[in-house]
């Protein structure tokens, strides 16, 4: 046993002997931080709401540990910037200690006071690091803007008719209410941002007057890069049943759950007239109609999760030179659809109770495409006595191989499971204008066209040998 017991009592020596062998810190003045970025930059930031956490770290390549001896903000307690630090947050920080070949996470946020100002604000902090006599910084730069907070709010019977001009952004929190029998008119060029899950509910009316060059635009208030292209930030644009009289007209609806959800399918449903907008990037749909009447011209409805344009439960429905194109999932990590681009049906079933009614829709030289092998479902109720009429004339569809089209009364010069050839589907570069190959030039229906004179682009139709199908008109 003796050996043994010699050779243990070393190792117990040798470990002792580390354990009380601290890291020294470095006090050479030589010794510096690193950092992972140089300037944190916050994109647009509303007024009161602040801002998405932003975060960088702090290294220390030395061979042994290192003190900071203060952390501070530049502009002290007027700083619109916040820290945190180890779970703390605070303005000023002292003997903050990194090991050796370590780092530290430094957590930012800011707020932006209003100020009264409709154009765009800059607010610039820095962090200031002093270590072993050395002083360092990270600069801080955020873009601020004044709004109008729509928190909550109801434009009530009593109130009068309201207008929404664009002299500074519309952020919606937590929904808004346009009720009965008042208007909610807005103008070109304003631009609304929705918080997670808040809705514009119209139980009255609906006037969005944009024009090409001043699109209104509906989108969530997640501003920065990373959330260009994300759907389901918000939530939809709903016409309640007794909302009449709405009109869209130039508007950009993105990265919400819904774009426009129109009437409910057990009660009498809204109308709408949608000209020159585009929906896109929605996580189930882009119009989802129950039983209303839509007259629907130059618009583009793409890339979303279930169905681009769903018409249920009847009703009375006018498309005509429309862009409707899903590549959902094609170019992202979102899951794919199963589900075709454009449904109609005059019923539907919920739980174990079926409604029926009249259906009325036409589509006239239109684009319905996307990444599935079938973009139209045709879902008719033949147990009931309610009319199915339906008809695509001069459109370019994607459809099963076994899909009839023979029936004239359903579809006239159809082009079948051609490709349209868009100048880009891909998320971050979406573009359904067409190339110069595409089978949609010149193809559509000239008196269709002359109701609709000009494209989206206010290109006009009649220029050349024949009008092309969707929203856009070819131009070389």
């Amino acid at each position: 046993m003796k050996p043994t017991y010699r050779l243990i009592i070393p190792i117990f020596i040798i470990i002792l002997l580390f354990s009380c062998n601290k890291e020294k810190i470095i006090t050479s003045p030589d010794a510096k931080l690193n950092f992972s970025t140089d300037t944190v930059t916050f994109d647009t930031v509303f007024t009161t709401i602040g801002s998405t956490t932003k975060q960088f770290k702090i290294y220390n390549f030395n061979n042994s540990k290192i003190s900071i001896s203060s952390i501070r903000l530049a502009n002290g307690d007027d700083s619109n910037f916040r820290l945190n630090l180890n779970g703390i947050s605070d303005n000023y920080f002292t003997d903050i200690e990194i090991p050796s070949n370590d780092s530290l996470f430094v957590f930012v946020e800011v707020n932006v006071d209003p100020n009264g100002e409709n154009s765009p604000m800059i607010i610039k902090d820095s962090l200031v690091f002093i270590t072993n006599g050395n002083t360092q910084d990270v600069n801080l730069i955020a873009f601020g803007q004044d709004v109008h907070l729509i928190n909550g709010q109801i434009i009530p019977l009593n109130a009068n008719d309201t207008v929404w001009t664009n002299d500074k952004p519309y952020l919606i929190y937590n929904s808004m209410l346009v009720d009965s029998l008042k208007t909610l008119t807005i103008e070109a060029g304003a631009q609304l941002y929705f918080h997670k899950n808040s809705n514009l509910l119209v139980k009255g009316t609906l006037i969005v007057n944009g024009t090409l060059d001043k699109p209104v635009i509906f989108q969530g208030d997640r501003l920065e890069e990373l959330y260009k292209n994300i759907p389901g930030q918000w939530g939809a644009i709903a016409l309640i049943p007794g909302s009449k009289g709405n009109k869209i007209n130039y508007a950009i609806i993105k990265n919400g759950v819904l774009g426009i959800q129109v009437g409910e399918y057990d009660k009498i449903s809204p109308d709408l007239t949608i000209t020159n907008t585009k929906i896109q990037n929605m996580t189930f749909g882009g119009i989802y109609a129950f039983n209303s009447t839509i007259n629907a011209s130059n618009n583009i409805i793409a890339n979303c999760g279930y169905y681009a344009v769903s018409l249920l439960v009847g009703g009375s429905y006018d498309f005509n030179h429309c862009t409707i194109a899903n590549y959902y999932g094609s170019y992202s990590s979102y899951s794919s659809r199963t589900e075709p681009s454009l449904v109609i049906s005059n019923n539907i079933t919920v739980g174990e109770v079926s409604w029926v009614s009249n259906l009325n829709a036409n589509f006239g030289n239109c684009i319905i495409y996307g990444n599935n092998t079938n973009e139209i479902g045709i879902g008719e109720d033949t147990a009931s006595i309610v009319t199915f009429n339906y008809k695509f004339d001069h459109c370019l569809i994607k459809v099963d191989e076994d899909f009839d089209t023979s029936d004239k009364s359903h579809f006239v010069n159809i082009i079948k499971n051609k490709r349209p050839e868009f100048l880009s589907t891909k998320t971050d570069s979406l573009n359904f204008q067409l190339n110069s190959n595409s089978p949609a030039i010149d193809s559509g229906n000239v008196n269709i066209a002359k109701k609709f004179l000009y494209d989206y682009n206010h290109q006009s139709r009649l220029n050349d040998d024949g009008p092309d199908l969707g929203a856009y008109e070819y131009v070389e």
